[in-house]
């Protein structure tokens, strides 16, 4: 099963995020079947958080341009 960023999953998990003692900023990724800690130098996450914000401002712009759903 190939996966990507636009395949949907039922799988669950948490995020923490938070400084660490050396200076970078850790990204904690857990689920059921995995824990993955990611560092970034600041200027790594203050890019990773810019690309969140231009992916959710995408989204909505899409969400209102999407043709409404009809009612019965």
């Amino acid at each position: 099963m190939s996966r990507g960023i636009n395949n949907q999953t039922d799988e669950s998990g948490e995020i923490q995020i938070g400084p660490t003692s050396l200076g970078m900023v850790r990204i904690y990724f857990r689920t059921s079947q995995f824990e993955l800690p990611m560092d970034f130098s600041p200027e790594e996450a203050e890019e990773i958080a810019a690309e969140i914000v231009e992916a959710a401002n995408l989204v909505r712009q899409n969400k209102s341009k999407a043709p409404a759903k009809k009612t019965r």
